[in-house]
């Protein structure tokens, strides 16, 4: 399965994933010093070796993985998507439950939990890279090549949804960009569009209408019963009420996260207050993950963040460099969904750390705490430089290799 040969592909890929790394250590070790001190009597160094553990497999997937022909992935592409289907499934219904939301499914034996939308997601766009390169012809009829490209989309996507409409949006999005890349035709991709954002436009409705009931209603203490029925509606309550937070919250009605998040960001100032020296992660919560880069801001200022928006971006750069050289329709799409998705899922993070969009579940890449969200992603990272490494092979800067994908 796997191919021998010197460690290649875009070294500045390489470089980024090395320095995030770094970072993601020295922020985690940070992050969950007093919380490992807690959990494991006084054992400071717990999480670190566990995020040490993480990273060292987690650049073993990169390696084996980058070594791999990536056209081998279009061969069982089919069939990944095929099994996503049922774990996405067995997820909604069986699925761990944290926040009223069923996210992930316990791994025997080595009792890890498994967020299958990760999974899927990768899944997806795999299937979704083989049928634009095998549609080219049709892709501009609505039956015979949008349709069947945009249903595989829309059945992920609504298996995620009820769990986390953060990755379903992101898996939309990206799903819809690499359509639009692939030469979809633009009028069907606005009428998707049109009717995707109706849910969307419902759910800012629903908190701007219960935001004026419960205004309208406070003096007298009595909400009204369309309130409440919103409120009972699980993770439609969650998503409204996050959406009035982010549009109405004020002073102390700000949600804890973030009034933590802006208290931390504006402890860093400039140049931050020093590695290890975060005050907001003993009061942060979720300071391991989820809000991770308002801790490396509260350590290492606004010289810090800025570092990260500028290593992702120019991970993007580089995964944009990759599909204009790619000269097969596989690889080209496969590096376009994947390193898109990555680099907004790192911009969905920073600006939830500092209030521009609402608070969502969405970790930042190779930075936050690791877990098989972390190996998702190294495995992704694996196939983007697989599809570079294929490209110095095709340009002559490296000798072709001897051993070829086994099936």
């Amino acid at each position: 399965m796997l191919l021998s040969g010197k460690t290649r592909g875009d070294r500045v890929i390489w470089s980024i994933v090395a320095v995030l790394v770094v970072i993601s250590l020295l922020a985690v070790y940070s992050s969950t010093g007093s919380l490992a001190y807690k959990q494991n009597k006084g054992n400071t160094e717990y999480y670190l070796f566990r995020q040490i553990t993480f990273i060292v497999i987690g650049v073993g997937v990169i390696y084996f993985t980058h070594l791999v022909d990536y056209r081998f992935f279009s061969k069982v592409a089919l069939w990944l998507y095929i099994a996503s289907i049922p774990l996405l499934l067995y997820t909604l219904l069986f699925g761990a439950n944290l926040n009223e939301a069923n996210r992930w499914i316990k791994l025997p034996l080595i009792n890890l939990t498994f967020q299958t939308s990760d999974f899927a997601r990768l899944a997806l766009f795999m299937y979704l890279a083989r049928q634009i390169s095998r549609k080219q012809n049709v892709i501009t009829d609505f039956k015979k090549g949008y349709l069947p490209m945009l249903l595989p989309i829309g059945i992920t996507c609504l298996l995620i949804a009820p769990a986390n409409l953060s990755t379903c949006l992101l898996t939309g999005a990206t799903g819809l960009l690499v359509l639009f890349m692939g030469r979809a035709s633009i009028k069907h991709l606005l009428l998707t569009i049109g009717i995707a954002a109706i849910p969307v436009v419902m759910l800012i409705a629903a908190a701007v209408f219960t935001h004026k009931s419960e205004a309208a209603t406070v003096a007298a203490n009595n909400e009204s019963g369309v309130v409440q029925n919103i409120r009972k509606q699980g993770r439609v309550g969650t998503w409204v009420s996050r959406i009035q937070d982010f549009i109405y919250a004020e002073g102390d009605a700000v949600p804890y996260q973030v009034q933590q998040a802006k208290v931390a960001i504006a402890k860093g100032s400039w140049i931050g207050l020093g590695p290890g020296n975060s005050e907001q992660r003993n009061f942060l919560p979720h300071p391991y993950s989820d809000f991770i880069y308002a801790i490396i801001i509260e350590e290492y200022g606004f010289l810090g963040g800025m570092l990260m928006v500028f290593l992702y971006l120019a991970f993007l750069y580089r995964c944009i460099r990759i599909v204009g050289k790619c000269p097969y329709a596989f690889g080209t799409f496969l590096a376009l969904a994947l390193g898109v998705t990555l680099a907004i899922q790192a911009i969905s993070n920073m600006a939830v750390n500092v209030n521009i969009v609402p608070v969502t579940g969405v970790t930042l890449p190779l930075v936050s705490m690791g877990g098989t969200s972390f190996l998702f992603t190294c495995f992704s990272i694996g196939i983007l430089l697989s599809i570079a490494r294929n490209i110095e092979q095709l340009e002559g800067k490296e000798e072709p290799a001897k051993a070829e994908v086994a099936a």
